[in-house]
């Protein structure tokens, strides 16, 4: 009675507005009413949809069988009193539309440690233990090409347990999957289905996708380098956190499932993709991912994950990025290792120095330099309305900006995008301040031109002095890659907090682990530039290390066009005294340089 007492509310629900397309619905099944004369559930659901005048060819969009008994279909209005009467049918909902939850990780985990002549290090065990498991990641795909994918030398064949596939679609080889990416496979059933509802080929005219298992967004390559990437030596982004990137788990083998596209991630597509990475042979899957939190009936992860877990496979999902409010975590079943985001003890320092004395520490990775030793005006909402203390696209007056620092409030675009509105302004820097929405959350972006984000007290105290002072004025500086940063960990600000919304005495999340500027791999990006151009190199560097660059012109005929360079470095005999040195690789055309930082490290 009770499920039925639940459709009929759902069926009432939709009575109240007109509904003139169709809607994806996810139907779940008594598996016990399967007649003997389908061999399959499929076939079952297929013959059933018949049954109620549904056409399956044009309705239905996945058969489940191992992830749940049921099926996802795209119905109209008319169909919904028809499953509320078929005695088959236990419970539908509308397909829910959930979302992203956006090198020395293993170093503070404590899991490299310095102690290996005495003791195995933890990292050995880790590395043992994850020796051929198959982690599955649903995302947004993956970009295959990204050296986090590559096989490492003696890497052994994938067991013959492993039943995946290796999909081609669009700019994407069945080639491209080796003994590291064992499998990448792409649903979209989910979300065609809501692009043709909303009239086009994309929903709601978001960028468009690769139909395949290549990642356009970024996200999904991430993760799974970050679960499972080789090692990756020279890593380092614009010249920060420079090492050895290298995913936790570097022996096992990774499988990509793309669940998730421009407008969200589909809880039918979602399903779909559990279900395979189930008969796949995954041993772990991983989802950051997830939407508000929902009863366990009505949470397709919940559901997928339950399915999984039942057959021994271990699932990981985020907490999700809603923090810091209290019962605001997504995925908390109990049936899965819901994941915090923590920080890391390594930060990139930057630091605002006002005119009345006072320094400000935030953080950047901008790769330039400062603004100088000599202050510049600072201004802030350097326009005609409010909107210009947020540094939207259109709201800087530039003859109030040129030439000076602005401070921007965080929030509504994004943090990046406001630099550029600045720069376009003409403006020689940016401050970006938290407001009460963010509090102390800080993180460290490469903007494209000098910029420091600061928390909200240090934001209040320079809103303050601008505001109060005649003349105000400041300078912006960098400083670098800082290790040995405490305390740490500490829960992010933007990480979801408990308690459990659904089931208040489960406690989670269960864990925290490094999710605070990570660098980890991404898809690659062609900056695009005029053609035809010759680089020339030139490399700055300690007198004492010989750096040879193989060639040193490159030229370039076409846009998009990717040349590669070598570079050797060798040290020339050094007094006894260890120690850092800096300098930069420089390739120079007529209208651009493309500087590329080197640290240099001596250890006796």
């Amino acid at each position: 009675m009770a499920s039925v007492a639940a459709l009929v509310f759902v069926l009432l629900s939709f009575a109240g507005g007109v509904v003139l397309a169709n809607q994806t619905y996810i139907v779940y099944m008594d598996s016990a009413l399967r007649p003997a004369v389908h061999p399959t559930h499929g076939a079952w659901y297929a013959a059933h949809l018949q049954s109620l005048d549904i056409d399956p060819d044009r309705h239905l969009l996945y058969a489940y069988s191992d992830v749940l008994h049921g099926f996802a279909a795209s119905l109209l209005p008319h169909h919904l009193p028809l499953l509320v009467s078929s005695p088959a049918v236990l419970h539908f909902h509308p397909d829910p539309v959930l979302h992203l939850h956006t090198t020395r990780s293993p170093q503070f985990l404590g899991l490299a440690s310095d102690t290996a002549s005495v003791l195995p290090r933890p990292i050995d065990a880790v590395e043992a233990a994850s020796r051929d498991v198959f982690i599955a990641v649903l995302d947004t795909g993956v970009w295959p090409e990204a050296p986090s994918f590559s096989v490492p030398a003696g890497f052994p064949e994938v067991p013959s347990r492993w039943r995946g596939v290796c999909e081609a679609g669009v700019d994407f080889s069945s080639s491209l999957c080796n003994r590291k990416l064992v499998g990448a496979r792409s649903f979209a059933r989910g979300f065609h289905a809501a692009a043709a509802a909303a009239g086009d080929g994309n929903v709601k005219g978001k960028p468009k996708e690769y139909q395949s298992p290549r990642d356009r967004d970024g996200h999904g390559t991430h993760t799974a380098s970050t679960a499972a990437g080789s090692a990756v030596a020279n890593a380092s982004l614009l010249g920060y956190a420079a090492g050895t990137a290298r995913g936790m788990a570097i022996a096992a083998r990774v499988a990509a499932y793309k669940v998730c596209w421009a407008s969200g991630c589909f809880g039918s597509d979602i399903l779909a993709g559990i279900e395979a990475a189930i008969v796949d042979g995954a041993d772990v899957l991983s989802l950051s991912l997830g939407g508000g939190s929902a009863p366990y009936f009505h949470d397709t992860i919940a559901i997928g994950a339950f399915a999984a877990a039942d057959r021994g496979i271990f699932v990981a999902c985020s907490a999700g990025n809603s923090g810091p409010g209290p019962a605001t975590l997504a995925n908390g079943a109990p049936w899965i290792a819901t994941i915090g985001a923590g920080t890391l003890d390594r930060d990139f320092p930057a630091y605002a120095r006002l005119g009345n004395g006072a320094e400000y520490t935030g953080v950047s990775l901008y790769s330039g330099k400062g603004t100088g030793k000599k202050l510049i005006p600072l201004v802030y909402g350097a326009g005609s309305t409010n909107a210009s203390k947020l540094c939207l696209a259109g709201t800087l007056a530039p003859a109030r900006v040129r030439g000076k620092l602005v401070l921007c409030d965080r929030g509504v675009s994004a943090r990046v995008e406001k630099g550029a509105v600045v720069k376009a302004a003409g403006g020689a820097g940016m401050i970006l301040a938290n407001t009460a929405a963010n509090g102390e959350e800080l993180v460290a972006d490469s903007h494209l031109l000098p910029a420091v984000a600061v928390g909200k007290k240090e934001g209040d105290l320079i809103r303050q002095y601008i505001t109060t002072d005649s003349k105000p004025r400041g300078v912006l500086a960098f400083g670098g890659t800082v290790l040995g940063v405490r305390p740490s960990p500490v829960v992010a600000a933007f990480s979801s907090r408990g308690p459990n919304p659904v089931s208040p005495e489960i406690l989670k999340p269960d864990f925290i682990g490094p999710g605070v500027n990570i660098l980890a791999g991404w898809r690659q990006v062609t900056n695009v530039g005029p053609a035809p151009a010759v680089y020339q190199v030139k490399v700055t560097g300690p007198d004492d290390v010989a750096a040879t660059v193989r060639p040193t012109q490159l030229v370039f005929k076409r846009v998009n066009q990717k040349l590669k360079y070598s570079v050797t470095f060798v040290s020339k005999e050094r007094g006894k005294s260890a120690g850092e040195a800096f300098g930069r690789i420089t390739w120079a055309s007529k209208q651009h340089k493309v500087r590329s930082p080197v640290a240099y490290t001596w250890k006796l």
